[in-house]
């Protein structure tokens, strides 16, 4: 397929198969990601998670996705090296080193890279309950994209959050 070819599927709405969410360090955003992805696309669209680096599984993850009915179950953040497939039509990155990499993976591939900013929630202090509630937030603005842009295919490729 050519990358006409490609363009022209998305102009025209076609869903991907296949779809990496990534981020710094895969524990927070990217798995919030994948699991909304999971729980509301069609079973047969492939959806990955990975970080540009290695990092700690986040606690407050399991609390906000609890909330909504979602599990990460025994999943672990991974880095791109430890993917177990290489192959996707789709690159959502949440995150500006994320994104660096993904154009620097895909440079010599006909992959479509879409950026969507998403906030580190991290970056918040204060009491548990303020701490979950911007979890929440990417939570929240993570499932909205996801619903709008993928499951109605409203032209992801021209779109940025």
């Amino acid at each position: 397929m050519t990358a006409m070819d490609r363009a022209a599927d998305i102009e025209e709405g076609k869903r991907p198969g296949a779809i990496l969410f990534m981020c710094g360090v895969n524990s927070i955003r990217s798995p919030i990601a994948e699991a909304i992805a999971r729980s509301i696309l069609p079973g047969n669209t492939y959806v990955r998670s990975a970080g540009v680096r290695a990092g700690e599984r986040d606690p407050f993850v399991d609390v906000v996705l609890e909330e909504i009915g979602l599990s990460l179950g025994r999943r672990l953040p991974q880095t791109l090296e430890e993917l177990e497939d290489d192959y996707f039509d789709l690159i959502i990155t949440l995150s500006p080193p994320a994104h660096h990499a993904a154009l620097e993976l895909t440079r010599s591939n006909a992959i479509d890279v879409v950026y969507w900013p998403t906030m580190d929630p991290t970056v918040v202090s204060g009491t548990r309950e303020q701490i979950l509630e911007s979890y929440r937030e990417v939570r929240d603005h993570l499932a909205g994209l996801i619903e709008s842009r993928l499951l109605k295919r409203n032209g992801i490729a021209a779109q940025t959050a």
